[in-house]
Formats: structure tokens, C-alpha cells, sequence
């Protein structure tokens, strides 16, 4: 199971916590399509904000995590941030079993 955290700086979203693999074992092809779908779209929005937008962000990443935080994110970054969040609710709310959103902090 995958587990996403939106993290909210008071005013907007600033950031995210993903924790957890999405397939169960080596033969779960439905966890396969949630794994790669929430990775696209992971390292398309940090690579968008730090990259394209050029706001700076603390990350921290290794197997089945990710941290990624925008101290003073940028309007464009808020609005990405919005896009990733509503893509990630809607894929949790399609494959239940192996995506799952924790409440925001």
C-alpha cells in the first residue's frame, strides 16, 4: 500500500510524503499500473517545480519514499501542487486497495 501526505504550509499546499509501494508482490500487475502512475507524476511535479519554476525545495527520496517540501512556494508551484493532489485523489479513489491519503498537515 502506498500512503501520500499533503503537507500545507497554513495557506496552500507546499509539498507531499509518499511512503510505501503500491504492489503487494512481483505478480500484482494492478499495484504495478498504481506504482508507475504515482511515480510519473511524482517526479513530473518535482521536476517541474525545481527545474521548470526554479522554486527550491527540500527533498529526500529513497526506496518506497518520498519527501518533497517548497518553503515559499510560488503560485505556479501551488497550483501544480493542486493538479498532483487531485490526480493522486483520483487514482486512490479508483485503486483503493493500494493507494491510500492520509489526512494533510
Amino acid at each position: 500500500m502506498t500512503s501520500v501526505k499533503f503537507l500545507n504550509n497554513g495557506k496552500d499546499i507546499c509539498g507531499f510524503l509518499i511512503k510505501g509501494h503500491s504492489s503487494k508482490n512481483y505478480r500484482d500487475e494492478e499495484g504495478k499500473l498504481v506504482c508507475a502512475a504515482v511515480s510519473s507524476a511524482v517526479y513530473m511535479t518535482v521536476n517541474t517545480v525545481t527545474d521548470v519554476i526554479g522554486d527550491k525545495a527540500e527533498i529526500e527520496e529513497k526506496d518506497g519514499f518520498m519527501y518533497f517540501k517548497v518553503e515559499i512556494p510560488s503560485k505556479e508551484t501551488v497550483v501544480l501542487l493542486e493538479g498532483f493532489r487531485n490526480h493522486i485523489i483520483g487514482l486512490s479513489e479508483i485503486y483503493s486497495n493500494n493507494l491510500k491519503i492520509n489526512s494533510e498537515v
